[in-house]
């Protein structure tokens, strides 16, 4: 049987397999290169970079959950300078698409990052974090579809690269929101961004996070995110990086055939640095067993007869 072709093309961009890491979760540079090449995925994802070093939140903000985790870092890097002198010139010696998460407190500051990132050489896209849940004005970008458009249209008009815009399931009219960036002109979206959650120690009687509130990721919203894929799926015709509890090969090929372009890794990589690769390699089995040449050959191939349909949209 000839080799399986992984490759999946989005607009001008081919990537070599579907498979990627969540923004946040692979480090600031080469700390994962030690457990596989990173050659290897097809793509790279940044941790997210802001215009201004930032700190992050205060201590404690990480606490494991059921089946997850809480985070509330609060965007800590060390600014896009910082980047592109010392974290691009690692990129660039790698051979897979590179995907820079950026985030601001701004239009400005959106636009600055990506005039920034532009003509950087290595650059392959960018991934606004318009839904970070962990920051001041983190979710002000995705809470209503105007505010949504004003930021993609004005990063669109400031840079030549692809961009994909990062939602959350938090946002009140959430298919309005991602109609409001595709008619701003994204590329895609990368569904989904954590959602907020807390954790209480009974003993103190305090919260465990310093910010009270963090970002629940991991196989605990897996389901949530497999929803709300379908969802854009079924009402867009847009390129999706889906995210959110992906840790096998079995939870990427459920988003694949539910119509996602790309998946990312996350939250796994935490208690096993090798589940992106280990991802790959399961899919490819998968379609060495089910007897297809490509991966294209399940994309979007879920299902659905009419009756379902129309007992989904009226569940609960």
């Amino acid at each position: 049987m000839n080799k399986i072709n992984l490759t999946t093309k989005i607009g001008t961009l081919v990537f070599k397999n579907p498979v990627t890491v969540a923004s946040g979760t692979f480090g600031s540079k080469g700390e994962y290169a030690h457990y596989f090449p990173l050659e290897r995925l097809g793509a790279v994802v940044t941790k997210t970079v802001t215009r201004a070093p930032r700190r992050g939140n205060q201590m404690p903000r990480i606490w494991e959950t059921p089946s997850g985790m809480l985070n509330s870092i609060g965007l800590q890097n060390k600014g896009i300078d910082d980047f592109i002198e010392h974290k691009i010139p690692y990129f660039q010696n790698i051979k897979t698409h590179l995907i820079v998460n950026i985030a601001g407190e701004s239009v400005d500051d959106f636009v600055y990052l990506a005039k920034r990132l532009d003509s950087v050489k290595g650059v392959s896209a960018l991934e606004l974090n318009i839904s970070c849940p962990n920051v001041k004005k983190g979710l002000e970008f995705c809470a209503r579809p105007d505010l949504a458009f004003e930021v993609v249209r004005e990063v669109k008009q400031a840079t030549k690269l692809p961009i994909f815009t990062k939602l959350s399931p938090e946002a009140r009219d959430f298919l309005g929101v991602t109609e409001a960036v595709i008619k701003a002109g994204t590329n895609g979206v990368s569904l989904i961004n954590t959602i907020r959650g807390m954790a209480v120690d009974i003993e103190k009687r305090t919260p465990q996070l310093a910010n009270i509130f963090g970002g629940l990721s991991g196989p605990a919203i897996r389901p949530i995110a497999l929803r709300y894929v379908y969802e854009v799926k079924q009402a867009f015709d847009i390129p999706v990086i889906a995210m959110g509890g992906i840790s096998t090969a079995q939870d990427a090929l459920e988003f694949l055939i539910t119509g996602a372009d790309l998946v990312a890794v996350g939250t796994a990589t935490f208690v096993n640095p090798t589940a992106p690769i280990e991802v790959v390699s399961g899919i490819e089995a998968y379609l060495k067993r089910k007897k297809h040449t490509s991966v294209s050959d399940i994309r979007g191939t879920l299902k659905v007869n009419q009756e379902q349909k129309s007992n989904g949209a009226t569940a609960g």
